[in-house]
């Protein structure tokens, strides 16, 4: 009888001993998604949008389906965008980056 009460005292420490081990487990999992995933991602949202609020008449742009054009006029949550000669388009901000031909040629006027 006392080794039957002595076997189950010993199941019980070690169930709880699984528990923890399975929460910090969760928990570690959780904080290595948070700075290889989820950290990364704002940040990168983050730079986005400001570079989108940085955006002014004149700056070359691609749109998010591949449009190349220049601002023409820039509003509260749309963007003017001249595609070609009398053509223009108006294009929701989120839709909008940065022409990267542009954004280089920017840099190296920088560096000069």
């Amino acid at each position: 009888m006392l080794d039957l009460v002595l076997l189950q005292a010993e199941a019980g420490t070690a169930q709880q001993g699984n528990q923890w081990s399975f929460w910090i487990m969760m928990i570690l999992i959780f904080v290595v998604f948070y700075f290889f995933m989820i950290r990364p991602q704002t940040k990168k949202q983050k730079e986005l949008q400001a570079q989108r609020e940085a955006m002014k008449k004149g700056d070359k742009v691609v749109t998010a389906g591949g449009i190349y054009g220049e601002i023409k006029e820039v509003q509260e949550n749309t963007f003017i965008i001249t595609i070609a000669k009398d053509v223009t388009i108006k294009v929701s901000k989120e839709s909008v980056f940065a022409d990267v031909a542009d954004a280089q040629q920017a840099a190296k006027d920088e560096k000069k």
